[in-house]
This record gives C-alpha cells, structure tokens and sequence, in this order.
C-alpha cells in the first residue's frame, strides 16, 4: 500500500510541476525581468502623430522601471500601413498604434471608435473619453474587435488627432453648390459621405496629395491639421484654408495589443499600459493644440493663406447625409446599432449638460480676442 500510495504522490507532483510550476514561473519572469514588445504605427516617423507613439513607449518605459520596453516602428517596418491590425491579432507583431476608421471596409461599425462624424451627436473629443470610460464604450471596443470581427485584440484611445479642419482650395467658397463640380481629396468615411452629397471625391494617400494638386488632378483636399498640413507644403498650392469640419472633428486613433500578449502581462504592467495610454491621449494632445495653434498662426502671417470660416451650410450637409447613412447600417448592422444608441444615451445626458454649465467657447473668447 506504501508503494501504491507513494507512486500516487510522486504523480501529483509530476503533474503539479507540469502545470502550476511553469505559471508561477512565467508570472514571476514577467514580474522580475525585462521584456522587449514591438508595435508598428500606421504612419511615417516624420509624422507628429509618431510623437504620440514614442512619447507613450517613453512613458511605459520609465513607469515600469525599464521592466517593460516598447520599440516604436513606423509604418512599413514590418508590414504595411494598413495591415497593422491583423498583423497584431496573428502576433506578427505585438502592437499597433494606428486609427481605428481603417477598418470600416471589414465593418462600419469601426467608424463609430474613432468619434464619429460629427463627433456623434454631438460630443466633443472630452465627452468621448467620458463614453469610453463611462459609458461602457471600452467594453463594446473590446466585443467588437474580439467578437465581430474575431481578432485577437485588445484596443485602448491613446491619439487626439482632431479637430480636423474642413478643406483647402485655390478660390473661395460660399456654399455646398460651389463644392459641385470639384475634385477633391477625402479619405475615409468622410469621402463616402461627401461622394453621396454630390462632390467628387479621390482617395490618394497623404504622400501624393501635394503631387496631384501640383498637377491638376484634384482642385482641393482635407488632410489633418494646420501643424500638419503646413508639413505637407499645402499653403504652396492653396492659399484659401477652411475650418471647421465636422468630418472627424472627434478623431481619435487606437493602440492594439495581441489580446494572448495582454492575458500573460501581471496586472501592474497592464495597468501602467493603460495609465500611460490616458495619460498620453491628455498629455501630447494639450501639445497638439498647441502646436497647431501656432501653425495657423504662422500659415496666415508667415504664408499669405486666407483662413476661412467653413459656410454653415455645407457643415450642415454633412451631418444631415451622415445621418441618413448612419440610420441605414444601424437598420442592417446589429452591432453598428448597439454602439450608435449606447453613444446617443451618453449624449443625451453629456452635451445638453455641459452645454447648460458651460459658457459657449466664443463667448469668452470674443471677449478676450475679438476677431479682426
């Protein structure tokens, strides 16, 4: 019996070290050594929106203590722009910083990730981070990549890429009617909508955008910012400049984590990855404000460019066929739905609300800097 009783042990202990040996070693490998991730970004290293990218490494970096290091890749380091995000849930890569619209061709419902056109209903780039904290938006995030689209990953809002301005033109504009006609560059949704309003749209990406206006092949283009168009060299081409849009006047870019990578990291480090994403999304986009601010600045004293008030109208126009778009995948799209109305409830409660406490921004601001 001794000998029975003594193989049953001897047993146990074979499968205890086969099975929770091995976890307590990994979590203590995790908790003690060094560990080396690679994420690639969907844009140049030239870009300001690879700042956001490096300046969240940095932060990860020094938060925990060098346990945890993150090389930021630009886009093409290891695959292309656009293929970050299966990329990342196949584990060639273990993250990726990109922009969460890419991917309205697998889904449409990604658009609504990003902010929305219009900012849906109405929210601002705060209120956002208010939906996804607040109001469950996090949660819906993570079903829509791990359960719609079954990819293994794990999403976080780290990038204010907004407000976006409206478009850029050799003459000035008036109203939608002086938008007929006209070539322009729009990417994204934002070129599906404005296609169905009437315009004609080409999709080209940023890096070709100069070559073709330079050329003729398009009459005006959106881009990003003014920090960033000014990049771009568009004030050498156009000299009338409009703002605002409202086309992604909420953009808001993502950081993906392999979802297999995400469950082996101990707690702290997950919490210093989210930490420092909040952290980043706050932090670079009071800079981003900033800079662009400047930009503006110096693109009409500097430049020549006229800076132009974006007509009601065609501000108008676009939120009214957005919204005709947005009801007609919500009645065909289950998922699109569920994320359109969680955003609308939390809306309902935050824009009238904030609208009644706050006082409007060009209030105080025509007080203080009346415009010429």
């Amino acid at each position: 019996m001794k000998g029975k009783r003594m193989i049953l042990v001897i047993s146990v202990l074979c499968v205890l070290s086969m099975v929770v040996f091995p976890l307590l070693s990994s979590q203590g490998a995790w908790a003690k050594g060094k560990y080396k991730l690679k994420f690639q970004a969907s844009w140049p290293s030239g870009s300001t929106l690879f700042g956001n990218f490096k300046q969240f490494c940095e932060r990860v970096k020094v938060l925990s203590a060098g346990r945890l290091e993150i090389e930021p890749l630009p886009a093409g380091a290891v695959v292309g722009a656009l293929e970050v995000l299966d990329a990342t849930s196949r584990r060639v890569i273990d993250g990726a910083h990109t922009w969460a619209s890419y991917w309205f061709g697998k889904d449409m419902t990604a658009v609504l990730f990003t902010g929305g056109p219009g900012g849906t209903f109405g929210m601002d780039l705060y209120d956002y981070l208010g939906w996804i904290y607040e109001g469950g938006g996090l949660q819906l995030y993570n079903e829509f990549y791990q359960k719609v689209l079954k990819l293994k990953v794990v999403p976080f809002p780290i990038l204010r890429a907004a407000p976006q301005s409206f478009m850029w033109f050799k003459e000035p504009i008036k109203s939608w009617e002086d938008l007929k006609g006209k070539k322009c560059r729009i990417g994204g949704m934002a070129g599906q909508v404005f296609q169905r309003a009437g315009m004609s749209v080409v999709m080209i990406p940023g890096g070709e955008i100069l070559p073709a206006a330079e050329r003729g092949v398009i009459d005006c283009a959106e881009w990003v910012t003014p920090g960033e168009d000014m990049k771009m060299g568009f004030h050498d081409v156009w000299k009338y400049y409009y703002l605002p849009g409202v086309h992604e006047n909420t953009s808001v870019g993502e950081l993906l984590i392999n979802q297999d990578l995400w469950n082996e990291l101990p707690d702290d480090l997950k919490a210093i990855i989210e930490a420092a994403c909040l952290e980043t999304y706050i932090r670079w986009g009071v800079w981003f404000d900033y800079y662009n601010s400047k930009a503006l600045k110096e693109l009409k004293e500097k430049y020549g460019v006229h800076v132009m008030e974006t007509p009601k109208d065609i501000l108008v126009k676009f939120l009214q066929t957005w919204d005709e778009i947005a009801a007609e995948e919500a009645a065909k799209n289950p998922f699109f739905k569920k994320v359109l109305e969680s955003q609308k409830k939390f809306a309902s409660i935050v824009v009238p609300g904030r609208r009644r406490m706050w006082p409007p921004y060009s209030f105080i601001a025509n007080y203080y800097w009346p415009e010429k």
